[in-house]
């Protein structure tokens, strides 16, 4: 298995999730300006949307989107940990969270990447919109320890990762204590787990 992966991109979420499985796996980075493999390689012919995470399997099978690979790896791998299995209803909870950050939080960040966007039209629209869906997730974790209830799971290292990109662009969740807890929570755990390769 092989993933195709950018340093700090939503990739990490995937990261994540082969850590927390114990998967062993082969990672070949991808500069996303270039579309060149950190091997020379013309990423285009992995995939042809050229973005990350792309996931090669055991199969040869080219699987790309993060929720997806996610699902597959958690199914493949019998990691009801991280996704209940079929017929438990906590199954789709999970599914729900996972599609809220990946729909609503991650393409809400999309424009503050994006240079051509005006630094005042990111901090007028976007940022707001942004907080906006914060508050939400504030409000599950306030009765939650993680998005989908009592167990951690697959959304919520995808969570983590949306959440270091806000703190990469000094969006400041302090009045969200929730989440701030929750993300305090989160290093604490992922610097006493084993590290993510």
């Amino acid at each position: 298995m092989k993933l195709y992966y950018s340093k700090g991109a939503c990739s990490l979420a995937v990261r994540i999730v082969i850590n927390e499985i114990g998967l062993s796996c082969q990672y070949e980075a991808v500069d996303l300006k270039s579309k060149k493999t950190e091997h020379g390689g013309d990423f285009y012919l992995v995939n042809p949307k050229g973005s990350v995470p792309t996931l090669v399997t055991n199969d040869g099978e080219i699987l790309t989107e993060n929720s997806i690979i996610q699902q597959y790896l958690a199914e493949t791998n019998n990691a009801s940990q991280l996704l209940p299995a079929l017929g438990d209803f906590k199954r789709y909870r999970v599914l729900e969270w996972l599609n809220y950050v990946s729909t609503e939080l991650h393409k809400g960040c999309a424009p503050l990447f994006n240079p051509n966007v005006p630094q005042e039209v990111k901090e007028s629209v976007f940022i707001p919109a942004i907080k906006n869906k914060l508050g939400f997730v504030d409000k599950q974790l306030a009765t939650n320890p993680y998005l989908a209830g009592t167990q951690y799971s697959l959304a919520d290292g995808y969570l983590f990762v949306i959440l270091t990109w806000l703190r990469h662009f000094k969006i400041d969740t302090a009045d969200w204590s929730h989440i701030e807890k929750y993300f305090a929570g989160a290093l604490i755990y992922m610097l006493n787990s084993k590290p993510v390769t």
